[in-house]
């Protein structure tokens, strides 16, 4: 079954391009590519898409705020950022937005089809400067729960290091088990947490002083 995406992207050859890469992909269609994301709420649940590729800066109506449009009525649909610098506010604000992830645009024709199926697998791309930016603007500005989940030392360390922006390959890289393994353990982890995604289970581990 394919992925249906549509981008929003104000740079007419960088959204021909990345067009281009969808439509050469069988695993992926195109549902709609727009240069502003003014009617996004009208765009987005009349074509249905699983991901969304939002380029930040764009007139009009901008890709955050566009972001937060589509969460009030969408909360399933995968949004990646579309962003020049990795270090950006903006990033990070997009992402308490709701976003799903983000991908530099100098990285998009080498990482768009990993990033895509990293985010419907549930993942969440983004680099460890923007997971520490999120965990400082967190600690600043909420108090501890003492509440820990009747998370196993394993889920702890699983959900620890998921929280520093890695990716599940990495992570079972580092501590030497199976993708698959990786997977169950994040499962459990989201059951127990009652959350639904990893940027939300990150968010509450901060949040709740977990990690």
């Amino acid at each position: 079954m394919q992925t249906g995406l549509v981008i929003y992207e104000d740079n007419n050859h960088l959204r021909e391009s990345l067009g281009n890469l969808i439509t050469f992909s069988k695993d992926l269609v195109l549902l709609g590519n727009f240069s502003r994301a003014d009617d996004v709420a009208i765009q987005i649940k009349e074509l249905l898409p699983e991901v969304v590729l939002m380029d930040i800066d764009m007139p009009g109506i901008s890709g955050i705020e566009a972001v937060r449009q589509i969460r009030l009525f969408d909360q399933k649909v995968q949004i990646i950022m579309l962003t020049v610098f990795d270090d950006n506010s903006h990033v990070l604000d997009a992402i308490c937005a709701g976003a799903s992830g983000y991908l530099l645009k100098k990285y998009i024709s080498d990482h768009l089809l990993e990033a895509i199926t990293e985010v419907v697998q549930g993942e969440a791309p983004m680099s460890p400067g923007i997971a520490r930016m999120i965990i400082n603007k967190m600690q600043q500005t909420t108090a501890p729960v003492l509440n820990d989940y009747k998370l196993t030392d394993r889920e702890k360390e699983i959900l620890s290091v998921l929280s520093r922006g890695n990716s599940y390959k990495l992570i079972a890289a580092g501590l030497a088990i199976s993708i698959d393994t990786v997977r169950t353990h994040i499962k459990k982890i989201y059951e127990k947490l009652q959350v639904h995604s990893q940027t939300e289970a990150v968010s509450k581990a901060v949040n709740e002083r977990l990690v």
